[in-house]
């Protein structure tokens, strides 16, 4: 169990969440011992109100009453699989501006405005993965890396001129599947520790095959989250997306904010966690059919950095101003609302300096 951001993280299985007055009770059951000892429980209880959000990992129960607080209060409960998988979300009645929403929704008719925000997202993800070619690549000490990294960051910068002809979003989509395509194929060349093992050479998803694979699927999905909150907060719909497809059940402008942060919450993260040997290949355990999964610490270890990579501050591309990070998809959403409003011509992604 976890508190972080004002988000309550439970990840100890089994666990039971219930309501008491106005704390939430924590009930943990510890395994049965080898000399058939009775199975004991432990409780703790937190005030419901210390905390805006519950995400639940794994084999976690939580009570109707505290589901129908949880919604009556504007709570968000997220329940994903032991290994970060998104599984629900339970939120209580839709708020927000109907006027913004319905603007929204007139947006996805109209193709030539979808196809800018389209183009703003993915421009945002390019820049900024060439942002992280580059920084790796000052800090390269093979000099073969370096050249490798550098020339990886020239292509991506064509890319981000091919961008702006781009006709329509088939092709937008097409240049944003090159250029992952391309830096995936080079990310070995960023990592300094494990490179046999954390050395992948594209994605592999549902399930991972490999450890690095996992790591980065996992902070997608905590990347996920905070997206749809902050488009949530702002009053927009999370699954009425521009550049994503539109499908039953997925977060689509969710999808299509996240794009813009995955290299900086994602990528460089991830890179940094194994770098710095925060993350070795002992925290994780391979499944019958090849999966690769966490181990119980290693979840932990990982929420535990990417909050702590929230909380640092940057300074914002577009307002100048410094922020923290966590702030920063919250500020993007409003900047998508301003857009719909007509306050704003076109939507500013946000961009590494």
């Amino acid at each position: 169990m976890q508190v972080v951001e004002n988000v309550l993280y439970i990840q100890t299985e089994p666990s039971y969440l219930h309501l008491d007055h106005d704390q939430v009770v924590i009930e943990q059951t510890e395994p049965q011992s080898s000399d058939g000892k009775k199975v004991t429980k432990k409780k703790q209880g937190l005030p419901l109100l210390a905390f805006g959000g519950i995400v639940l990992f794994g084999n976690v129960m939580i009570s109707p009453a505290l589901i129908g607080r949880c919604a009556e209060d504007g709570r968000t409960i997220t329940i994903l699989d032991r290994n970060g998988r998104f599984r629900a979300r339970i939120d209580g009645p839709v708020s927000g501006n109907v006027l913004l929403r319905q603007a929204q929704y007139n947006t996805i008719a109209d193709t030539g405005q979808r196809l800018e925000f389209g183009r703003s997202f993915i421009a945002g993800k390019l820049a900024n993965s060439r942002h992280g070619l580059l920084r790796s690549a000052r800090d390269a000490k093979d000099s073969a890396d370096e050249a490798v990294l550098r020339n990886a960051a020239g292509r991506i910068k064509s890319s981000l001129g091919s961008l702006r002809k781009a006709g329509d979003l088939d092709e937008v989509r097409g240049i944003e599947g090159d250029a992952a395509r391309l830096c995936f194929s080079v990310f070995k060349h960023q990592l300094s520790a494990s490179r046999d093992v954390f050395g992948i050479s594209g994605r592999t998803r549902r399930p991972p095959l490999d450890p690095m694979n996992a790591l980065l699927s996992y902070l997608y999905t905590l990347l996920t989250h905070d997206c749809r909150s902050a488009l949530e907060g702002v009053g927009l719909d999370p699954q009425a997306g521009f550049l994503h497809a539109l499908r039953p059940g997925r977060p689509a402008l969710a999808l299509d904010l996240m794009e813009e942060f995955r290299p900086i919450l994602g990528d460089r993260l991830a890179l940094t966690l194994v770098n710095r040997r925060q993350i070795t290949p002992d925290d994780f355990v391979k499944r019958p059919g090849g999966a690769v999964r966490f181990t119980d610490d290693a979840r932990k270890k990982v929420i535990v950095a990417y909050v702590e990579r929230k909380r640092k501050e940057i300074k914002h591309s577009i307002t100048g101003k410094s922020v923290s990070i966590a702030l920063l998809p919250h500020i993007q959403a409003r900047l998508i609302a301003r857009v719909l409003r007509k306050d704003l011509e076109s939507y500013p992604p946000y961009v590494l300096k």
